[in-house]
């Protein structure tokens, strides 16, 4: 079958920004800003985005418009041995697996935006109602609309359903996000989450907090998931990569700062003397617990309407988010059968489809409704639930081996004279640059060896509850 391409570099861009542009950017790191150095945090955020992060999303992107496959075949392809090949399943199977988690996540975003358009916010902001509602029936009739929809997107393909979609979704994100900032900024005491977000405190970036920056960085522009592969076998010849990169980047860097101007700045006029401390650095807790009490407490001032309206406003702009994601997160799996079994879009899409759904019901049913997917295992000193299971192995700890052994995938067996001629297509002036320099040096030393090292410190911590580092 014909390759499927990108319009444009365009299209590209706004689809790898909708994968990298997820829940963690909108809400986990402006609390894990504010209580860790503020704006030092932001500059080593984006230090690590632009120094770190780049060059291991322009070896993805060249790796896969250099063979035109998925993960899988790209490693089969060059690797020409079973241990690459392995990889290369790695690289297929945890973005099925995330994706299978990131499903159920999506679906209660929806869930909370269908009960803020119905004028259900009291509801949302009791106490228990997050519980409750995940152990609810009605989750599965969010579930269903949720999977059509990503369906239907994916079902177009490339031009017609992703870039469709995010040619579509990204901007309206953009201009939600922006608006919601401006509305924030009028509230009392607003000014006082800005200050707590944008002034500096340089001693608090400890080893414990660098390491989280980084971490923060490396999964929110969903390097290792072999997402950048497969967008990057889409993209066309004559595109300059590096430019596309550096903005995929860049409109990381901007939504975290616009996120952290809109998250903090609420918090604060929701209690001016709220420690930040109490504040959870989880998306979760932020999104079902937290932040409905603040929308609930603006009907003083707008009105019970007005606060759901705001209410529904802000999950469907994170609901954006998470669908975009979502779909890039399942491309990957798709792609992979597409090309190795030479199958349909659409066969693929129902086949995996059926397999993801069964799964992230299973998530569903593992917040207490059914016993044994609810405490699995046991590691760490701490009961698992099925669902903490498929996110502690295929999140936490995968995704940083994944990145390790594909920079030295591509340093060592692909080799540098191959990623700097596909680089350099599209792209004249790479060649021979500081960059091209910089991008050999680094994937091929350093940075695999930060990956390595956060890889065996993630397994030591989450599965025998040893911190090796801090």
């Amino acid at each position: 079958m014909k390759r499927e391409q990108f319009s444009s570099s365009l299209g590209f861009v706004l689809a790898a920004a909708g994968s990298a542009v997820g829940i963690g950017n909108l809400v986990a790191f402006p609390v894990m800003a504010s209580k860790n150095g503020g704006a030092a945090f932001l500059i080593m955020y984006t230090f690590f985005v632009f120094f770190i992060c780049l060059p291991v999303m322009l070896a993805e992107m060249s790796l896969g418009r250099h063979t035109r496959k998925n993960p899988l075949g790209a490693y089969t392809e060059i690797g020409q041995n079973r241990a690459w090949r392995t990889v290369g399943w790695m690289s297929v199977i945890t973005p099925f697996m995330i994706g299978v988690f990131y499903l159920v996540i999506t679906v209660w975003i929806f869930g909370y935006l269908g009960k803020s358009v119905m004028g259900q916010l009291n509801e949302l902001a009791a106490a228990g109602s997050f519980g409750n509602f995940i152990n609810s029936n009605e989750l599965f009739v969010y579930m269903a609309i949720v999977i059509g929809l990503t369906f239907a997107i994916l079902q177009g393909g490339v031009k017609q359903g992703i870039e469709k979609a995010a040619r579509v979704l990204m901007p309206m994100l953009f201009v939600m996000l922006i608006a919601l900032v401006i509305y924030v900024f009028t509230l009392d005491n607003a000014m006082l989450g800005v200050k707590f977000f944008l002034i500096p405190e340089f001693d608090k970036l400890t080893g414990k907090v660098l390491n989280g920056a980084l971490a923060q960085a490396f999964f929110s522009l969903s390097l290792a998931m072999g997402i950048l592969i497969t967008y990057g076998s889409y993209i066309q010849k004559n595109n300059n990569i590096v430019h596309a990169g550096k903005m995929v980047a860049g409109l990381s860097v901007l939504v975290a700062c616009c996120s952290g101007l809109l998250i903090l700045p609420a918090v604060f006029s929701f209690n001016p003397d709220i420690q930040l401390s109490t504040l959870s650095e989880s998306s979760i807790s932020m999104i079902f617990t937290f932040l409905p009490k603040i929308f609930l407490a603006m009907q003083a001032d707008i009105g019970y309407f007005g606060a759901s309206f705001i209410a529904a406003f802000f999950f469907l702009l994170v609901f954006f988010a998470a669908l975009t994601s979502l779909v890039s997160i399942i491309e990957v799996p798709v792609c992979s059968l597409m090309d190795q079994k030479g199958v349909s879009r659409r066969t693929a899409l129902f086949s995996l489809g059926a397999a993801m759904i069964a799964l992230a019901v299973i998530c569903a049913l593992s917040f207490g409704r059914v016993e044994v997917f609810s405490n699995l295992l046991s590691y760490g000193g701490i009961n698992k639930s099925f669902f903490d299971v498929v996110y502690d192995i295929f999140y936490e700890t995968i995704l940083p081996l994944n990145g390790f052994l594909l920079c030295l995938f591509v340093i060592y067996r692909w080799k540098k004279h191959n990623l700097d001629a596909e680089i350099s297509q599209g792209n004249s002036t790479f060649a021979g640059s500081l960059l091209q320099k910089y991008v050999n040096f680094s994937l091929g030393t350093f940075i695999p060896l930060i990956l390595a090292v956060i890889f065996v410190n993630t397994v030591s911590t989450i599965f025998f509850g040893q911190n090796l580092l801090f």
